[in-house]
């Protein structure tokens, strides 16, 4: 990345990565923004493939190590709408200057843990400073870009997000084979002192608030959230998909707190979310719509990998050059996708994304058993370009929708939105799969393997249609409401 920032100068000088067409203090600004996205995004792959490595480092069990991955994500998932808040009410720049400062000293404190538990407890650190990465990254945009632009650079915080993604298990191969475990944490070091002075040079200051028109925290709200999506998370995503005794436990915890919740907030007198603005803007067809696609997306990195290795009889490296392909696109689509929302309008944008998701999403039920790795290259290629459009124009509708003061939670339901899809993709995705495989997924015939993925794509399809009547409905209400 540092390749594509040139060096901080009074001059007329602009960061290459920002859209065109903005200001250089916008484009610098924008370019901040990304290299926080790329952090945090690749925070969430990075770790995986040290598994191995680090269950013989710290002389531990994979179930144990997996705690690893697991802390982080719950850092994120379940803080991600309290420090959106927080942003609205603090400061937005203030904030996310201090989830840098403690990703990259958890990310030092990663490299230098004696103990697998405080390994483990750096990781959830981490993960509370990429919530705060991720969220106010996205909140930012409103107050840094033109209305105009706004397109254009969620394209662009997409197409980080999408190298921070791909780029992870690559480079952290790389890292660990020459520089040992330890240096898959301490390469956000640099990347994190570098992010850090450029948000503190190129983001405006924060209008600050105060005085008895200041609302207050919602504190019961945030920590019954916190507490019900990490019981979700937990749900999800222990025992890999062999759901028993805990798991329900957790799953009913998780209703439970959803209905505490809300009956919370209706009484609140400054609720972490205005529902009633949910309602009016169309704002919960957009995050409902969110959670399926990322649901859907999550299954090809779920089943991806057995078909191609199982049913096609692929070794692990052209596996991973297969599966490589689809971040690809999505890397080198996002910016033009956003220009795309610029020009068409994010509604009509959103609506284009999903239709070519579902075609993506039925190409893979019929096109590999038709004809093998072409078909299911040609499958992806329909599929992750549709992705991308509905991410940049969904992101666009729903944080240029809302008002000022709730940039910050709304940003952060709609990453929450996005990885309890991801959460939910893990778990019923894998598990649609499983079961039309028949069950013993290591075991199964190569007709059984393709079976399962016809299944689980078909079911993948239907979930994007349902994701576009919910979209097409939420627009009628909010057209309906302004006809009054």
């Amino acid at each position: 990345m540092e390749a594509k920032l040139k060096p901080i100068t009074a001059g007329p000088e602009q960061p290459t990565a920002a859209p065109a067409g903005l200001p250089p203090a916008a484009r610098w600004a924008v370019a901040s923004l990304s290299l926080a996205i790329l952090l945090s995004s690749l925070g969430t792959g990075i770790a995986n493939v040290a598994l191995p490595t680090l269950a013989e480092a710290f002389a531990a069990s994979f179930q144990a190590v997996q705690w690893i991955v697991l802390a982080y994500l719950l850092g994120v998932t379940t803080l991600i709408v309290g420090v959106g808040r927080l942003g609205d009410l603090f400061g937005r720049r203030r904030l996310l200057l201090g989830g840098l400062v403690l990703f990259t000293a958890a990310s030092v404190l990663c490299a230098a843990a004696p103990a697998l538990w405080v390994l483990i407890g750096a990781r959830a650190v981490q993960g509370l400073g990429a919530a705060i990465m991720m969220t106010l990254a996205m909140a930012l945009v409103g107050e840094t870009v033109p209305k105009a632009k706004t397109g254009s650079a969620m394209g662009l915080l997409g197409t980080m997000s999408a190298i921070g993604t791909a780029l992870g298990p690559s480079l952290g191969g790389v890292l660990i084979a020459n520089l040992g475990w330890q240096a898959i944490f301490l390469i956000n070091l640099p990347l994190g002192l570098l992010t850090l002075a450029l948000v503190w040079r190129h983001l405006p200051p924060d209008r600050r608030q105060s005085g008895p028109d200041r609302p207050n925290f919602d504190k019961a709200g945030t920590l019954l959230i916190m507490l019900t999506v990490g019981a979700y998370a937990l749900a999800m995503t222990l025992g890999r998909g062999h759901w028993g005794t805990l798991n329900l436990i957790l799953l009913l915890a998780a209703g439970l707190g959803v209905a505490l919740f809300l009956r919370v907030e209706n009484r609140a007198p400054a609720p972490l979310i205005r529902w009633q603005s949910l309602r009016e803007s169309g704002l919960g067809a957009g995050l409902a719509a969110n959670l399926f696609v990322a649901t859907v997306m999550m299954a090809t990195l779920v089943v991806g990998p057995f078909y191609l290795s199982l049913a096609l009889g692929l070794d692990q490296a052209a596996v991973g050059a297969i599966m490589s392909i689809g971040p690809v696109i999505s890397a080198l689509s996002g910016v033009p996708s956003g220009r795309l929302v610029d020009r068409l309008g994010a509604p009509a944008v959103v609506i284009i994304g999903l239709i070519a998701m579902a075609l993506g999403a039925a190409s893979l039920s019929l096109l590999p058993e038709m004809f093998g790795v072409t078909g299911y290259v040609a499958a992806i290629a329909v599929l992750t370009p549709g992705y991308q459009l509905f991410q940049a124009a969904n992101n666009t509708a729903v944080m240029t929708g809302i008002a000022p003061d709730q940039r910050g939670v709304i940003s952060g339901a709609l990453n929450l939105s996005r990885n309890l899809g991801l959460v939910t993709g893990t778990a019923f995705m894998g598990a649609v799969f499983a079961f039309a495989a028949g069950h013993d997924v290591a075991a199964a015939e190569p007709a059984a393997i393709a079976t399962g993925l016809r299944i689980t794509f078909i079911v993948a399809a239907a979930l994007i249609v349902a994701a576009l009547a919910i979209v097409l409905d939420g627009r009628a209400r909010s057209v309906g409401r302004a006809s009054i």
